[in-house]
Parts: structure tokens; sequence; C-alpha cells
């Protein structure tokens, strides 16, 4: 598969993905709730960091890349 197929299904993914957060953000209303995203808040400030959030991000991106990688290799 040459480069610029990989990109546009790349960006077709973009595309799907915003289209879902815009029409249905109940999908994600989980993502920067977990177990271990810390949120601080005080009177003026606030500091939110996603650790769990990130960590669930990162798999999901691994095993997605690795499964592209594995079928694009195969070819």
């Amino acid at each position: 598969m040459r480069a610029g197929n990989v990109l546009m299904l790349i960006g077709v993914g973009v595309v799907v993905v915003g289209a879902l957060v815009r029409f249905a953000p109940g999908l994600f209303a989980w993502f920067g709730n977990l177990p271990g995203d810390i949120d601080i808040r005080g009177e003026s400030s606030r500091v939110f960091i996603p650790i769990t959030s990130m960590i669930v991000v990162s798999v999901v991106l691994t095993v997605v890349v690795n499964l592209v990688g594995s079928i694009l290799r195969n070819r």
C-alpha cells in the first residue's frame, strides 16, 4: 500500500473519531474520569493530569499501529 493511501485512511479515521466526539459525546464521557486521573482544583486555578486516560490511549494506539504494521508487512 502506498503512503498516500495510508495517509487517506488515517484522515478518514480522524474524521470518524471527530464525528463521534461531536455527535455522540456520551461515548467518551469516561475519558478523563478514570481512577488515577489527577484533578486538583483551587479557588482560582485547576490542574488536570489524565495519567490513566493517557495509558489507555497509549495501549489502544499501540495495538492499532502493531495490527496495521503486521497487515502491511504481510503484503
